[in-house]
């Protein structure tokens, strides 16, 4: 294993004065661009000799390690074994992997060539993959050998589907070897600049927490636009060793474990972890010398549980989330055990790269979103496209006017209806609320659908749910609302309960009683349902839709 130097928590943060940032951050993508041959081959030119990716195995064992130039070679072996097969710029290739290095190797070299790559996660069913592949068209499948059994078993024919290719130890049959064709690639020259900056990319499907997912476009300069999201929020600089705990088929990939860390000159690593433990995750930071880990809110508040004052995480310098808002008391406990590890929370959306973060430069406020990312305008809008009053939810919405921010989607694929809602007035509507105080930092609230309207008040979830969490009986909690005859709407929370804690009568009021004493009364949950899990997506997202259905469902009648 390679070794580091142990990093100097206390180091200048990249963001150092945050409207001077804000001013002056300009990154000029020039017309012919692409995320490969501009990101990776560059560095691999450079230092080919610097270490670029770490994959290790579900209990922290070393699989792999390799530098830029190792990366960057595996990568034109790739896309010289797809142009062999005619795959074409512009063809759409479907991949399924774990995090394992073929993953790299499949994304790299399809966007190397101006494929357009759409990853899928590996909990994918047989029915979610058909809807895939047949929605975005893909013309070429690259999966695990358990994935090819999968696709296998998709009964009705995928017309656009002629190349299959599975990675394993064990052949399939019917399938192209994924190994054997980056042997037999060749040594051909590769094209030099293969595609436009506003050539397409990436093909994201939405986690679709409150509808069926929508394809998401991104083009090659989305590559540059992750280069902010590296920067100020991970605040990465060369030689740091950085975790982002994710599955490969979504976004969080692209935002914590690909261009914009390899533009930083970071090292990434990904881990095949099977179920997180917090034994596993504690150790494997010091193991590795982790120096930058971002994680989902679930997996902080796992970690919480544990007696962190055990596990040496004197390497660790940088702690970030996103996906779900973080609780306030998460935070606390968090810094508490670590030593004074702040964790900086970040907000953004599969449709644009990170929107709105904390940063190591300017105080947290523990329950906020932060503040803009530089190259962004967002800000809080009433039902009129003005801005907000401070204090006051309005939705949050990004200026796409002069210059429209780089790595924002140019659009929902073959959905008219969704882009109309979504782009109005020079403005891009995410769906979501939020509120703004008057320093400008922003508040989450909740998805338009999420916030509840009980006796005419209009409830944010996010602010019931963290004070659930500060009460130690709750691991995790999440709260929709329940229809109601007499108040429209009543708060209702489903609560994931610690060891030693029992359902009850008693626990319920006394949660009840505690929401009261943190929160205005009227936001209480007067419902309370204890469960061993919650519905969620496979980015993490807890799925309040499926819980307000569930309760519908109750309901007589139905």
């Amino acid at each position: 294993m390679r070794e580091i130097s142990l990093p100097d928590r206390t180091a200048a943060p990249n963001l150092t004065d945050y409207a001077t940032a804000r001013a002056e951050y300009d990154m000029t993508v020039p017309p012919r661009f692409n995320s490969v041959v501009n990101i990776v081959e560059n560095w691999a030119r450079e230092a080919p000799d610097e270490l670029a990716l770490i994959s290790l195995g579900p209990s922290g064992e070393t699989i792999a390690e390799h530098t830029i130039g190792q990366l960057s070679a595996r990568a034109q072996a790739a896309a010289r074994a797809l142009l062999a097969l005619g795959v074409l710029p512009g063809d759409r290739v479907f991949i399924m992997l774990p995090r394992v290095p073929a993953w790299y190797e499949a994304m790299l070299g399809a966007i190397r060539i101006g494929a357009v790559v759409s990853p899928g996660t590996n909990q994918l069913t047989p029915r979610d993959i058909a809807y895939r592949i047949e929605k975005a068209q893909a013309s070429v499948a690259i999966v695990s050998s358990e994935g090819a059994r999968k696709v296998d078993q998709i009964e009705l024919p995928i017309p656009s589907l002629r190349v299959k290719i599975a990675h394993g130890e064990q052949r399939v049959e019917g399938w192209l070897d994924w190994d054997e064709l980056l042997e037999n690639s060749g040594d051909d020259e590769l094209p030099a600049d293969p595609t436009a900056a506003d050539d397409p990319m990436f093909l994201f499907f939405t986690s679709g927490t409150v509808s069926h997912a929508k394809m998401v476009r991104h083009n090659q300069s989305y590559g540059l636009g992750h280069v902010s999201t590296a920067r100020f929020w991970h605040d990465l600089r060369p030689g740091d060793r950085h975790w982002t705990v994710t599955d490969t088929g979504w976004a969080k990939a692209a935002w914590g474990g690909l261009f914009g860390q390899l533009h930083e000159r970071a090292t990434i690593v990904q881990v095949a972890l099977g179920k997180p433990d917090a034994d596993t995750i504690l150790k494997l930071l010091r193991q590795h010398r982790i120096t930058s880990f971002c994680a989902p809110p679930t997996l902080y508040r796992l970690l919480v549980q544990a007696n962190l004052s055990e596990y040496d995480l004197s390497t660790l310098r940088h702690c970030t989330s996103a996906g779900e808002p973080l609780n306030p008391e998460v935070i606390r406990a968090w810094a508490q055990g670590t030593g004074g590890l702040t964790i900086y929370d970040g907000y953004g959306q599969t449709e644009t790269t990170l929107l709105v973060a904390n940063y190591r430069e300017l105080p947290v406020r523990p329950g906020s979103m932060g503040k803009p990312i530089p190259g962004w305008t967002v800000d809080v809008l009433d039902d009129n496209g003005e801005p907000s009053p401070d204090d006051v939810v309005g939705g949050i919405a990004v200026n796409v006017m002069d210059p429209r921010p780089l790595g924002l989607f140019p659009g929902y694929v073959e959905d008219p209806e969704a882009n109309a809602r979504a782009f109005r007035n020079g403005w891009y509507y995410t769906g979501d609320k939020a509120w703004r105080d008057s320093d400008g930092y922003l508040w989450f609230e909740g998805r338009d659908d999420d916030v509840i309207t009980s006796s005419a008040y209009r409830i944010g979830p996010f602010e019931v749910e963290s004070a659930l969490i500060e009460h130690p009986a709750v691991v995790e909690a999440a709260v929709v609302g329940k229809d109601d005859p007499q108040r429209t709407q009543i708060v209702t929370a489903f609560i994931i309960l610690a060891a030693g804690y029992e359902p009850g009568e008693e626990l319920t009021v006394e949660l009840q009683d505690h929401v009261k004493g943190l929160t205005a009364p009227y936001k209480y949950p007067r419902e309370i349902r204890f469960v061993s899990e919650l519905p969620k997506t496979v980015s993490g997202k807890i799925r309040r839709s499926e819980l307000r259905e569930r309760l519908r469902a109750e309901r007589p009648g139905r």
